[in-house]
């Protein structure tokens, strides 16, 4: 039997994962390509998130709540409904009251932050870009069978990704060798520029590529996202997310809470100036009140900072794991850690990063399809 070399294992293993994972691929990586702009495409077509600004500070938290009870709660079956908080970001952009609708699920209630006007309502089961984003989690199946699929999907292209640059790597390295692997050939025929699409432009975005498909897998697989902290900490221990607790026992006549820690987080942080911020209301006898902080002004997440308070002590409570601590504060392995989402979508780099994302994303939707195109030419002349 015929020895196999290397270059001959990584053609097979290039083709036949290509096959095994690729239509998975292609719908991971058109969906993702739609979503990389989602916050931009929301801007222009949802305009009614934006309000004059107002030389007056915004509503409270308590106050933006009591507005949103008649369009939260307008029927008796309503009264299941749970306002969950408030977000606020620029001085020129709507709050959002977000809360579980008993039959619409997850919802995002837009009002004016200044006088509490009713803006419009995003229902997010009927969102165009949720729709998407579950297309790209778990293929729109049930989330923990499509979660996987997609998972062991990007393991096996990762795999394919790797052989596929081994396969480039041309035996000399020289100007003759390397121009049609770096150039496509637009006039030559169909198979040829088939064949370039799929060689050329699948080597320009490999790294970036490779790149998406390892921070992607860190949602897909704790054991990889463990791994993956232990090397960028140097072997430590990732901390877990723990939701903090107040204390049921100690009850406290402070008077209205929610004010009187809204007070102190406006005394705290730049509200409305610089970057966006959580409210969150405690919903349960031993639920805490929660203060989520993103100082970026940017479209990025890695500076959020969780902070909570017990609801009667108003105690600041220890959790939300490294999100518990300010970036600024954090590790090198938690503050590379917490970048992951931001690298995924590109947002790390701004608009240039995002658009980068957006053409590696759009050429990796287009691989499984070039090269199946080249294994039918391939299989048909050999079976002439």
């Amino acid at each position: 039997m015929k020895k196999l070399s290397f270059k001959r294992i990584s053609y097979l293993l290039h083709l036949w994962l290509g096959m095994i994972s690729g239509i998975i691929v292609f719908i991971v990586a058109i969906t993702g390509c739609i979503y990389t702009f989602q916050t931009e495409l929301r801007d222009i077509s949802q305009p009614y998130q934006y309000v004059e600004v107002q030389n007056k500070p915004f509503l409270s938290p308590s106050e933006l709540k009591e507005k949103s009870i008649e369009y939260v709660y307008t029927s008796p079956a309503d009264s299941s409904n749970v306002i969950y908080g408030i977000t606020y970001t620029k001085q020129n952009k709507a709050a959002t009251v977000a809360y579980n609708h008993y039959q619409d699920g997850y919802t995002l209630l837009v009002l004016n932050p200044y006088s509490g006007e009713y803006l419009g309502k995003q229902v997010l089961k009927d969102d165009f870009f949720r729709f998407v984003l579950a297309g790209h989690r778990n293929l729109w199946l049930p989330y923990p069978v499509g979660h996987q699929i997609v998972g062991w999907a990007v393991l096996i292209f990762v795999i394919v990704l790797i052989t596929g640059i081994i396969l480039w790597i041309p035996k000399r390295w020289n100007k003759k060798s390397l121009k049609p692997r770096l150039t496509i050939k637009r006039k030559a025929g169909f198979f040829r520029f088939n064949y370039d699409l799929h060689n050329v432009l699948g080597i320009y975005a490999a790294l970036i590529v490779l790149v998406i498909a390892l921070t992607g897998l860190t949602w897909s697989f704790e054991w990889f996202a463990n791994s993956y902290y232990k090397v960028i900490s140097g072997g430590e221990e990732p901390k877990k997310w723990i939701v903090a607790e107040s204390n049921t026992t100690a009850v406290y006549p402070l008077g209205n809470t929610a004010d009187i820690l809204w007070s102190k987080v406006k005394a705290e942080y730049p509200i409305g100036t610089r970057g966006s911020l959580i409210f969150d209301f405690p919903n349960k006898k031993a639920d805490a009140y929660r203060i989520g902080f993103n100082s970026a002004n940017d479209d990025t997440y890695y500076k959020r900072h969780f902070r909570f308070f017990d609801q009667y002590t108003l105690k600041e409570l220890e959790g939300g794991g490294m999100y518990g601590i300010k970036y600024e504060d954090s590790s090198a392995g938690d503050k590379f850690y917490r970048m992951t989402y931001d690298i995924h979508v590109g947002a790390i780099g701004g608009f240039a990063g995002k658009l980068m994302v957006f053409l590696a994303s759009l050429i990796t939707a287009s691989l499984p399809i070039t090269g199946f195109i080249l294994w039918w030419k391939k299989s048909n002349k050999q079976k002439k």
